[in-house]
């Protein structure tokens, strides 16, 4: 004999129950919740979309690093966002190894050599420490304001005698 569903149960697609952890909320379709990245998944993300922007920048816009500078703002803020809350302090950490990923294909290659190559990779890098920078600040304050809401709400949980999930 199946145990009773409480009134704040809802069924699932496949017929499951899927329960409410308030019963005055509703449960979010799959497709309204935000992406959730692990540490590793984050980085990748991060240093991938870095990497296919780079080489759209080199076709699109003539290795325009500027404009590189610019695509590599929303990507900060997404990877910011999609980081799960129990790795959120990844995100601030991969961000200027994805930048430094994304400009391979946008360094200066001078006469073709490999210590060309990498002085290209080190000019780069300098010039635009700017957008890296900013980049890396919009990053770390999202991971941190974050961060203060899930203590605030564990806070306010125990506060009221729930326990922690």
């Amino acid at each position: 004999m199946k145990p009773p569903v409480p009134p704040q149960a809802k069924r699932a697609a496949g017929g499951g129950v899927v329960r409410s952890a308030r019963p005055d909320r509703p449960v979010p379709p799959p497709a309204a919740r935000r992406p959730r990245l692990t540490g590793l998944g984050g980085g990748l993300f991060c240093g991938a979309v870095m990497l296919v922007l780079g080489l759209l920048t080199e076709t699109l816009f003539g290795a325009s690093q500027t404009v590189y500078g610019v695509l590599f703002l929303p990507v900060c803020v997404l990877t910011a966002l999609w980081v799960r809350e129990s790795e959120l302090f990844i995100a601030p950490i991969v961000v200027p190894i994805s930048f430094a990923v994304g400009m391979v294909p946008l360094a200066d290659e001078g006469e073709g050599g490999t210590i060309d190559w990498l002085m290209g990779m080190v000019t780069g890098l300098a010039t635009q420490a700017g957008w890296l920078y900013g980049g890396t600040l919009i990053a770390g304050v999202i991971v941190l304001v974050r961060r203060v809401r899930r203590v605030r709400a564990i806070n306010r949980r125990l506060a009221r005698g729930r326990p922690r999930p």
